[in-house]
């Protein structure tokens, strides 16, 4: 292969990682398409690129991803309290359902905390929230 398709392999392979969750697999094949790409350049034949790309990726692999994982674990989470904050509703929220609502210019996905409907344009107060999904009781 050309030193440039080593290039876009690698680049394509953190692109992967990146919008896929979880994992950290193709960062360590997509960092090794990029460490071989030079070898491409100096004229290398190809079955040598591919075994050093193997190698390189494998290697780097079973090396340092359970380090790296554990390092991110350890890291601590960015967390932004919206319990108390007041948001304006922009599609009514029924009693038992889902609406949407706006929280500092963010439509956010809604619920009823106090099992009444929330009418639009209605302001209310965050009670709690799960994963994406706010808990609000009317002001």
């Amino acid at each position: 292969m050309t030193w440039w398709a080593w290039v876009l392999l690698g680049i394509a392979l953190l692109a992967v990682e990146v919008a896929t969750p979880g994992g950290l697999f193709a960062l360590f094949f997509g960092a090794g398409a990029i460490v071989v790409a030079p070898l491409a350049a100096l004229g290398v034949p190809e079955s040598w690129q591919w075994l050093a790309f193997t190698v390189v990726s494998v290697a780097s692999l079973l090396a340092l991803r359970r380090r790296l994982t554990q390092a991110l674990a350890r890291s601590p989470k960015a967390q932004v309290e919206l319990v108390g904050e007041s948001a304006v509703v922009l599609t009514e929220v029924p009693a038992e359902g889902q609406g949407r609502v706006e929280l500092r210019g963010v439509p956010w996905s809604a619920r009823s905390a106090g099992g009444v409907a929330l009418p639009v344009g209605r302001r209310c107060r965050v009670e709690r929230v799960e994963g994406l999904t706010l808990w609000l009781r009317a002001e």
